[in-house]
């Protein structure tokens, strides 16, 4: 959490009526977010590592949370994960895999590839929102998540 008390969350998703409704679906909560989201896991990896356009840490600060998609073009959510989590800079930045896909084979790879949960998107907004309710008020006050490094470290 921020300094601001906000949860940074960081969703990577391909569908823009997704992002929107992902969006809303937080401006709904409870919970205090700051929300930015990307189109795949290319510019995840992007913003994460602050390369190209998001080379201010300003402008693209570190997350708190990524929300992930599977499914995106290029770059998918299965090689994004395993960037991040191979990545001594990047793994310690919970994810959380939100999809369609409820098939055992995803579960079981977004697992061993590091992912801290695995949860299927809500068919919904109404049950979205409750989703979104329930990630936020986990990820922001249940879990103690880990402190932001010093550049220097």
């Amino acid at each position: 959490m921020n300094s601001e008390g906000h949860i940074r969350i960081l969703l990577a998703e391909d569908d823009p009526d997704d992002r929107l409704l992902t969006r809303r679906a937080l401006a709904e909560s409870s919970v205090s977010t700051a929300f930015t989201a990307v189109e795949n896991g290319e510019e995840l990896l992007h913003y994460l590592r602050h390369e190209e356009e998001y080379d201010n840490s300003q402008s693209a600060p570190r997350p708190d949370l990524i929300l992930l998609d599977l499914n995106m073009p290029g770059t998918d959510g299965r090689e994004a994960l395993r960037e991040i989590k191979s990545d001594s800079e990047l793994r310690r930045i919970p994810v959380v895999v939100l999809t369609t896909s409820e098939a055992e084979q995803d579960i079981l790879q977004s697992y061993d590839l590091g992912v801290n949960a695995f949860v299927t998107k809500p068919v919904t907004f109404d049950a979205l929102a409750d989703t979104m309710e329930s990630l936020g008020e986990f990820w922001s006050n249940l879990v103690k998540l880990p402190p932001e490094r010093d550049a220097n470290e």
